[in-house]
C-alpha cells in the first residue's frame, strides 16, 4: 500500500466520526442560547433570516470548544475502530510503524489548530461584536414598531406603557402612561404630555424620553407614609430588551470584541497595571487554546491503537476524559492567573503537561510497552457498559 492511500485511509477514518461529532455537539452547544432567540420570534415578531445572522455570530464561540473535542473524539473512535477489527495489528505486521500512523493525524491536527486559532484570535471577536450590535438594531425596531396606541405594551422588563396616540413615522407618542416596577427602581407612576424612544447606535443605548409631565411614588421614608409628585420638564428612562440575556450597554469595544492585533494594542496604550494584566491573559489564552489540538493529535493517535478488552466504545470514554482533564487544567491556570495568583505565562502550563504526556505515551506506544490510562479508561467503561447491560435486563 502506498504512503498517500494509507494517509488518506486513516484521515477517512479519523473525519467521518470527527465531522459527525461536530455537528451534534455545536447543536447541543447552541441549544440553549438558541431557546432563547426563538423567543425574538414568537413574542416579538422578529424575522427568522435576522435569527440564523445572530446565530451565525455565536457560532465561532462555541466552534473554539467543539472543533477540538470533535477532533480528539475522532481520531479515539477512528483508530479504535481499526484496533478493534485487528487492522492495526495487521499494519504493524507488515512494517508500518506508530510514526506513519501519526504523520496524518498530525498534518489534521495542523489543520484544526489553524482553525482554532482563526476562530480565538479573529472570527469569535468579530461575532461578538456584530452580535451585539445586530441584537441593538433588531430591538430598537422592536421598540419604535411594537409599541401601539391605547394598548398596554409590555415590551420593556418592569415597565408597563400606555401611549394615547402614537406617530409611526416620527415616533412620537401622546398622552404616555407608565407604570415602573423595575427591580432596581422605586415603584413609581409617570403621566407624561409627550414621549419619545430614543436609539444611541454609536453607545448601543436605548432611551424613553417623557417631556412635560409628573412623577408619582411612595417616598422611602422610614417614618410615616409620605407620597410625592415630582414634575419635569424631561426625564429619562433607559430601557433594556436584552431576551438573550446580553446586554447592550457600553458601546466600546469590550476586551472579549477585540481581535489579537487589537489586544496587542491595548496593551501597548493601558497605563493601568490590572488591565494590562488581564489583557495579556485574554492574549496569551487565545493562542494557547489554538495549540491544543496539535497536542490532542500527538496524544490520541498513540491511545487510539491500544487494544482494549471493553470494545470498540472505549475510545470515545477515553477521549473524553482526556478533553476533559485539559480543559478543567486550563480553566484553573486560567482563574489563578486571571486572579493574579499566578504568573500570566502559567495559562501555558496544560499544553507543557500534555505535551510532555503526548511524548512519553507515544515513546511507550512505540516500544509496544502498555498505557495505564488507556487500560484504566478502558476498564473504566466496560464496567458502565457492563452496568448499563445488567440494568436494561428485565428482572
Amino acid at each position: 500500500m502506498s504512503s498517500f492511500r494509507l494517509y488518506r485511509y486513516f484521515l477517512r477514518e479519523a473525519s467521518a466520526p470527527m465531522v459527525l461529532g461536530l455537528t451534534v455537539l455545536t447543536l447541543v452547544l447552541l441549544m440553549g442560547r438558541l431557546l432563547r432567540l426563538m423567543e425574538l420570534v414568537v413574542n416579538k415578531g422578529v424575522p427568522l433570516r435576522e435569527i440564523l445572522t445572530l446565530v451565525a455570530c455565536l457560532l465561532p464561540g462555541f466552534l473554539i470548544v467543539s472543533l477540538p473535542l470533535s477532533f480528539l473524539l475522532g481520531i479515539m473512535m477512528g483508530f479504535g475502530r481499526l484496533s478493534a477489527d485487528g487492522e492495526i495489528l495487521a499494519m504493524k505486521s507488515s512494517g508500518i510503524g506508530l510514526w506513519s500512523m501519526t504523520k496524518p493525524i498530525l498534518g489534521l491536527g495542523l489543520l484544526v489548530s489553524l482553525m482554532t486559532a482563526g476562530l480565538t484570535t479573529t472570527l469569535k471577536p468579530i461575532g461578538e461584536r456584530v452580535f451585539r450590535q445586530r441584537l441593538f438594531q433588531i430591538t430598537t425596531s422592536r421598540a419604535n414598531i411594537g409599541i401601539m396606541p391605547q394598548i398596554f405594551n409590555n415590551e420593556f422588563p418592569g415597565l408597563v406603557l400606555y401611549a394615547n396616540e402614537a406617530d409611526e413615522r416620527s415616533g412620537i407618542m401622546t398622552g404616555v402612561f407608565i407604570s415602573d416596577e423595575r427591580a432596581d427602581a422605586m415603584p413609581s407612576l409617570i403621566l407624561a404630555r409627550t414621549g419619545q424612544v430614543l436609539s444611541n447606535p454609536r453607545d448601543l443605548t436605548l432611551t424613553l424620553r417623557l417631556e412635560n409631565g409628573t412623577l408619582h411614588r411612595q417616598s422611602r421614608q422610614a417614618s410615616g407614609r409620605s407620597f410625592q409628585v415630582i414634575g419635569f420638564a424631561t426625564y429619562d428612562i433607559n430601557l433594556d430588551l436584552t431576551p438573550t440575556g446580553n446586554s447592550l450597554e457600553q458601546g466600546e469595544v469590550k476586551q472579549k470584541e477585540m481581535k489579537l492585533d487589537d489586544l496587542h494594542r491595548a496593551l501597548k496604550k493601558s497605563p493601568a497595571a490590572e488591565e494590562r494584566r488581564q489583557l495579556r491573559v485574554d492574549f496569551h489564552e487565545r493562542l494557547s487554546l489554538a495549540v491544543a489540538p496539535l497536542l490532542f493529535a500527538l496524544l490520541g493517535a498513540p491511545l487510539g491503537i491500544q487494544p482494549l478488552r471493553s470494545g470498540r466504545g472505549s475510545g470515545f470514554a477515553v477521549g473524553l476524559l482526556v478533553f476533559l482533564t485539559y480543559y478543567l487544567l486550563h480553566s484553573l491556570a486560567n482563574t489563578l492567573t486571571s486572579e493574579g495568583a499566578l504568573p500570566v505565562f502559567a495559562l501555558w502550563l496544560p499544553n507543557l503537561l500534555f505535551l510532555l504526556a503526548a511524548l512519553v505515551t507515544w515513546h511507550r506506544a512505540n516500544q509496544e510497552r502498555p498505557l495505564p490510562l488507556a487500560a484504566t479508561c478502558g476498564h473504566i467503561a466496560g464496567w458502565l457498559a457492563e452496568r448499563l447491560r445488567r440494568w436494561e435486563k428485565p428482572s
